[in-house]
């Protein structure tokens, strides 16, 4: 079957999805992160960005908050683009933890590797495979560079948050080295760990992370820039982590109530994909006991089901007007 929906109607679901969730209460910031506690929970945005380059936004899609955790889908892009698909697979694997994204317990439990890119063993073992081997500089601006291509524009250091991060990151250095003791790293471990949280302190609009997931959508293809920024073939896999990984131990739970494959970070955000239609942000600070955004959840859980979109329906969508 196939749905047309207009961007008249695209446009209306945002603002009516912006409008039924911001006054929307629960959860609360990140706060064992001291700069994101800090952030001001009221701010709410919601951002769509269609594969011909235009964007729908609403709110507070213009404050540039901390990546976090929706960069992974960026440097396992690179990754991917660098290594390859088979290469990604072998070293760091496509499987869901079903558990929290700092665990220490899932890489114990499957130790041939690091489960996922998409959670934070994965992640940094993504940063150790970055090329070039032993150059932290050099491995940085190839992690900014790719961001900047997916993103339309450059990302900027929140250098309080880097401090931040860096101060209080106990966990993550327990799971770099562990990792690194079962030969799961493929540099310096102190290398990939300061790389994790300098790309997690990064400073980003929620309006370019929606054309970072519309780059996804469009098959690698920046539909703002038309930069072709990778392989098409590419995109079916980095969908398929979002799918199984983007919300962790609630993945399961968040597809069959929204239908899109999605990664959420503790900084409010999340980044969905709609492949072939568009590319989705909402952002929002307050998080559940999982780390994702309450009132980001919501919103795109109204988007998707009032407009009946679902990538697991034999639908496939057209947009016109």
């Amino acid at each position: 079957m196939v749905k047309t929906i207009t961007f008249d109607q695209l446009k209306t679901a945002v603002e009516n999805a912006y409008a039924a969730c911001k006054d929307l209460q629960g959860g609360q910031n990140a706060h064992y992160i001291p700069y994101l506690a800090n952030v001001d929970s009221g701010l709410f945005g919601i951002s769509v960005c269609l594969p011909d380059g235009r964007v729908i936004s609403v709110g507070d899609t213009d404050y540039r908050l901390g990546i976090e955790s929706v960069s992974k889908v960026h440097t396992a892009i690179l990754a991917l683009r660098q290594q390859g698909a088979q290469s990604l697979l072998e070293k760091i694997g496509a499987d869901a933890t079903g558990l929290p994204f700092n665990s220490i317990f899932a890489i114990l439990l499957e130790n041939d590797h690091p489960s996922t890119p998409l959670v934070n063993a994965g992640a940094i073992a993504a940063c150790s495979l970055v090329e070039p081997v032993g150059n932290a500089e050099a491995k940085w601006k190839a992690i900014v560079d790719n961001m900047t291509d997916l993103l339309g524009g450059a990302p900027q250091l929140i250098d309080e948050l880097y401090q931040s991060e860096s101060a209080t990151n106990f966990q993550n250095r327990s799971i770099a080295w562990l990792l690194r003791d079962y030969d799961r790293l493929y540099d310096d471990p102190a290398m990939a760990l300061n790389l994790y949280t300098r790309q997690c302190s990064l400073g980003v609009t929620a309006e370019q992370l929606a054309i970072s997931a519309a780059a996804i959508a469009a098959d690698g293809r920046n539909p703002v820039t038309g930069k072709q920024v990778f392989d098409a073939a590419l995109a079916p896999k980095i969908v398929s982590l979002m799918a199984t990984a983007g919300f962790y131990q609630h993945s399961g739970d968040w597809l069959y109530t929204a239908g899109l494959p999605a990664k959420t970070g503790v900084g409010g955000a999340i980044i969905g994909v709609v492949p072939g239609l568009c590319g989705l942000c909402a952002f929002a600070p307050p998080l559940d006991n999982a780390g994702n955004s309450v009132k980001a959840q919501a919103a795109l859980k109204h988007l998707m089901n009032s407009l009946s979109l679902n990538v697991f329906s034999n639908t496939h969508y057209e947009l016109a007007g």
